[in-house]
């Protein structure tokens, strides 16, 4: 199949990682693989599998972007484009006008997110051949809103390079036999907002900390995309009010998550709203067990009480008890570790991600 991937990310985050494994294990199954991407993109340095000449850079604007579009049309004739599959809300449009300028191609869009999408994509994907739903949390609010025929929505899970985080925690517990850290450390990645809940965190960092006496740290990654880092200054500001000292470090973004998971002891995802969540799936691949609030995405990933716990959204002191009660007992966190490992192995490897992908693309061409 020729397969065009479209997508206007000025961020690097779990969708765009979605998107660069699937082109990169498409183009090793044989597939032609292009894609189009905004100037400056994150993804393209992720794409080197692609030949130059198989990526078009467009300004990708917004969804009514006419001359993105009329450029995606020409490039999917003059390379006999079969899918065009596209994957954030403002490409959607542009796709879709791509695909129906170009008779042999058919259009598939990725849905990563909760939100519903606007009025205009009502008209725009109505000839969509298939959406995919990264989680049964996604379909369901898909078929809430009533855009598309059920027939045509199919779950396929976001998946992970389960060998590249193995490979990540091998390397790292090689290194702790050198040195043992003296602390256990509690991790939360994701970008700095409202939605990812570090607010909660932090105000669970400050009931736990004081009964480990030094013992434990609490560790932020993610980057401030908000205008003058105000996401950022509002967790230092709520930090210093708690008095959280060093237990707490507002890191910044790693450029590899695979360079920091494993050196957690305990993965927390504190969110209010989860499509999915990508970092709980690469957390658990490398032998992390995961604290989460109850969202719609967590509870598709983590199975409470065998690999992880979940706690009510927003409640700080249900997070607190949850991370001690694993804190304290070694034998209990090392078991979940190692039950989250075999569940990220059973259910979220790139092989059945890209395997049911080309099954979606398949029914699309009516193949």
């Amino acid at each position: 199949m020729r397969i065009l991937q479209v997508s206007s990310a000025r961020a690097f985050g779990g969708g765009e990682r979605h998107v660069a494994d699937l082109a990169r294990g498409l183009a090793a199954r044989g597939h032609e693989v292009y894609a189009a991407l905004a100037p400056g993109s994150p993804l393209r340095g992720e794409l080197d599998a692609l030949p130059p000449a198989n990526v078009l850079t467009l300004p990708l604007r917004n969804a009514l972007d006419l001359g993105s579009a009329v450029r995606l049309a020409r490039f999917t004739r003059e390379h006999r484009i079969d899918v065009v599959h596209a994957h954030v809300a403002r490409d959607y449009t542009l796709a879709a006008f791509a695909a129906r300028r170009a008779p042999r191609s058919r259009l598939v869009v990725t849905r990563h997110v909760l939100f519903p999408l606007g009025r205009v994509h009502r008209y725009a994907l109505s000839r969509v051949a298939r959406v995919v739903a990264v989680s049964h949390a996604v379909a369901r609010a898909l078929g809430a809103q009533g855009l598309f025929p059920a027939e045509k929505i199919r779950v396929v899970p976001n998946a992970v390079d389960l060998e590249r985080f193995e490979a990540a925690r091998a390397e790292f517990e090689r290194g702790r036999e050198v040195g043992t850290r003296a602390r256990l450390r509690v991790g939360l990645v994701g970008e700095l907002s409202e939605v990812k809940g570090q607010d909660v965190f932090l105000r669970a960092a400050a009931l736990v900390l004081p009964r480990f006496g030094g013992a434990a740290e609490f560790v932020v990654v993610g980057a401030d995309t908000s205008r003058e880092g105000r996401h950022r200054a509002r967790l230092e500001a709520l930090a210093a009010e708690l008095r959280l000292g060093d237990g707490v470090r507002l890191s910044g973004e790693w450029e590899d998550t695979a360079d920091v998971l494993p050196s957690f002891d305990l993965f927390v995802s504190a969110s209010r709203s989860e499509a999915f969540g990508i970092a709980m799936v690469e957390a658990m691949a490398c032998g992390v067990p995961v604290v989460a609030t109850a969202t719609e995405g967590a509870r598709e990933i983590v199975e409470h009480g065998v690999d992880g716990l979940l706690v009510p959204v927003g409640d700080a002191g249900a997070l607190a008890e949850a991370i001690t009660s694993l804190l304290a007992d070694d034998a209990r966190r090392k078991l979940f570790g190692a039950r989250a490992r075999e569940s990220a192995r059973a259910r979220f490897g790139l092989a059945s991600m890209i395997e049911a992908t080309e099954r979606v693309y398949a029914e699309a061409l009516g193949t």
